[in-house]
């Protein structure tokens, strides 16, 4: 998910599995995210880090079926995260209330896919090998 010569002490990475929802009574992990981005020492997400090295923020969305997607994590004028990826703004997700949220072991994060809100769990946090 992008070199890590450039990555500063604050980046993390992230996998964030499936949980258990409608449909999905038993948590899926084969399904979910990764994530390279700068945390604060709350574990919330780092907008001033973010906003120096943007470009090092990525996202590799994965599924069962069907390809990895890879894009970037970014934020809108509002405040509001997304996940950009190389198709333009058909296949962008939006992730809710990132701004207040802490990355933590065993915390649930909210994505937005396709007009649908899904819930997943964090399930691994490291820093990046240098």
């Amino acid at each position: 998910m992008g070199e890590t010569a450039q990555l500063t002490s604050k980046f993390r990475r992230i996998r964030m599995e499936l949980a258990r929802e409608k449909g999905h009574p038993v948590r899926n992990p084969h399904e979910g995210y990764d994530l390279l981005v700068p945390l604060d020492e709350c574990g919330r997400l780092d907008e001033d880090e973010y906003k120096h090295h943007q470009d090092l923020c990525r996202v590799r969305r994965f599924r069962p079926k069907g390809s990895d997607l890879l894009g970037r994590v970014r934020r809108k004028p509002g405040g509001q995260w997304y996940f950009e990826y190389a198709n333009g703004d058909c296949d962008d997700e939006l992730a809710l209330h990132w701004s207040g949220e802490h990355f933590l072991w065993g915390e649930y994060i909210s994505v937005q896919s396709g007009g649908t809100i899904h819930t997943y769990r964090i399930t691994h946090i490291e820093r990046p090998v240098e």
